[in-house]
Protein backbone atom coordinates (compact mmCIF):
# COMPACT_ATOMS: atom_id res chain seq x y z
CA UNK A 1 0.00 0.00 0.00
CA UNK A 2 1.50 3.47 -0.90
CA UNK A 3 2.57 5.59 1.95
CA UNK A 4 -0.19 8.76 1.67
CA UNK A 5 -2.66 5.84 1.60
CA UNK A 6 -1.79 3.84 4.82
CA UNK A 7 -1.22 7.33 6.54
CA UNK A 8 -5.27 8.13 5.79
CA UNK A 9 -6.15 4.94 6.71
CA UNK A 10 -4.33 4.48 9.74
CA UNK A 11 -4.49 8.03 11.12
CA UNK A 12 -8.59 8.12 10.55
CA UNK A 13 -8.54 4.97 12.61
CA UNK A 14 -6.08 5.82 15.47
CA UNK A 15 -7.64 9.42 15.37
CA UNK A 16 -11.26 7.88 15.81
CA UNK A 17 -9.78 5.76 19.07
CA UNK A 18 -7.77 9.02 20.29
CA UNK A 19 -11.27 10.31 20.06
CA UNK A 20 -13.10 7.57 21.99
CA UNK A 21 -10.42 7.37 24.45
CA UNK A 22 -11.64 10.70 26.12
CA UNK A 23 -14.22 8.67 27.55
CA UNK A 24 -11.62 6.68 29.33
CA UNK A 25 -9.38 9.41 30.59
CA UNK A 26 -11.91 12.32 30.96
CA UNK A 27 -15.55 10.80 31.33
CA UNK A 28 -17.37 13.76 32.38
CA UNK A 29 -16.79 14.95 28.18
CA UNK A 30 -19.08 11.72 27.41
CA UNK A 31 -22.09 14.26 26.34
CA UNK A 32 -19.23 15.92 23.99
CA UNK A 33 -18.19 12.69 22.31
CA UNK A 34 -19.66 12.82 19.04
CA UNK A 35 -17.92 16.09 18.25
CA UNK A 36 -14.67 15.04 19.78
CA UNK A 37 -14.75 11.76 17.92
CA UNK A 38 -15.07 13.44 14.93
CA UNK A 39 -12.64 16.21 15.67
CA UNK A 40 -10.32 13.31 16.46
CA UNK A 41 -11.16 11.14 13.56
CA UNK A 42 -10.17 14.47 11.05
CA UNK A 43 -7.28 15.04 12.76
CA UNK A 44 -5.75 11.53 12.17
CA UNK A 45 -6.80 11.71 8.86
CA UNK A 46 -5.04 15.22 7.86
CA UNK A 47 -2.09 14.13 10.08
CA UNK A 48 -2.18 10.78 8.03
CA UNK A 49 -1.78 12.55 4.94
CA UNK A 50 0.96 14.70 5.65
CA UNK A 51 2.85 12.12 7.23
CA UNK A 52 2.56 9.35 4.50
CA UNK A 53 3.41 12.27 1.82
CA UNK A 54 6.87 13.40 3.87
CA UNK A 55 7.50 9.44 4.03
CA UNK A 56 6.92 9.19 0.53
CA UNK A 57 9.96 11.80 -0.08
CA UNK A 58 12.34 10.48 2.60
CA UNK A 59 12.80 6.80 3.52
CA UNK A 60 14.34 7.54 7.21
CA UNK A 61 12.41 5.78 10.40
CA UNK A 62 13.92 8.68 12.32
CA UNK A 63 12.46 11.20 9.76
CA UNK A 64 9.05 10.04 9.94
CA UNK A 65 9.10 9.45 13.97
CA UNK A 66 9.99 13.08 14.24
CA UNK A 67 7.60 14.12 11.54
CA UNK A 68 4.92 12.12 13.13
CA UNK A 69 5.49 13.65 16.50
CA UNK A 70 5.47 17.22 15.42
CA UNK A 71 2.57 16.69 13.43
CA UNK A 72 0.63 15.26 16.12
CA UNK A 73 1.29 17.73 18.45
CA UNK A 74 0.95 20.74 15.94
CA UNK A 75 -2.47 19.40 14.84
CA UNK A 76 -3.66 18.95 18.73
CA UNK A 77 -2.45 21.86 19.81
CA UNK A 78 -5.34 24.46 18.79
CA UNK A 79 -8.07 22.07 19.55
CA UNK A 80 -6.05 22.06 23.10
CA UNK A 81 -5.54 25.46 23.44
CA UNK A 82 -10.07 25.64 22.97
CA UNK A 83 -10.97 23.10 24.63
CA UNK A 84 -13.38 24.25 27.01
CA UNK A 85 -14.05 21.86 29.39
CA UNK A 86 -17.06 22.36 32.15
CA UNK A 87 -16.12 23.06 35.81
CA UNK A 88 -12.92 25.30 34.18
CA UNK A 89 -10.43 22.33 34.42
CA UNK A 90 -7.59 21.91 31.88
CA UNK A 91 -7.32 19.34 29.69
CA UNK A 92 -4.04 20.29 27.32
CA UNK A 93 -2.13 17.16 27.86
CA UNK A 94 -4.78 14.30 27.79
CA UNK A 95 -5.12 16.46 23.95
CA UNK A 96 -1.47 16.86 23.04
CA UNK A 97 -0.19 13.33 24.27
CA UNK A 98 -2.80 10.72 22.58
CA UNK A 99 -2.69 13.38 19.51
CA UNK A 100 1.32 12.92 19.48
CA UNK A 101 1.31 9.51 20.08
CA UNK A 102 -1.04 8.65 17.02
CA UNK A 103 1.46 10.39 14.88
CA UNK A 104 4.05 8.49 16.55
CA UNK A 105 2.73 5.06 15.28
CA UNK A 106 1.61 6.18 11.43
CA UNK A 107 5.19 7.72 11.04
CA UNK A 108 6.46 4.56 12.31
CA UNK A 109 4.18 2.18 10.58
CA UNK A 110 4.52 4.82 6.72
CA UNK A 111 7.76 4.30 7.21
CA UNK A 112 7.95 0.44 7.88
CA UNK A 113 5.32 -1.14 5.92
CA UNK A 114 4.05 1.52 3.20
CA UNK A 115 5.48 0.99 -0.30
CA UNK A 116 7.13 3.93 -2.20
CA UNK A 117 6.39 4.42 -5.69
CA UNK A 118 8.72 2.53 -8.48
CA UNK A 119 11.79 5.09 -9.65
CA UNK A 120 11.06 6.12 -13.04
Amino acid sequence: MKKPVLGLILGGVLGTLDGLSALVSTPEVAPQIASIVAGSTVKGLVAGVIIGAVARKVNNLAIGLGVGLVTGALLALPIAVQAQPPKGEVYFWEIIIPGSIVGLIVGYATQKYGTRPAPR
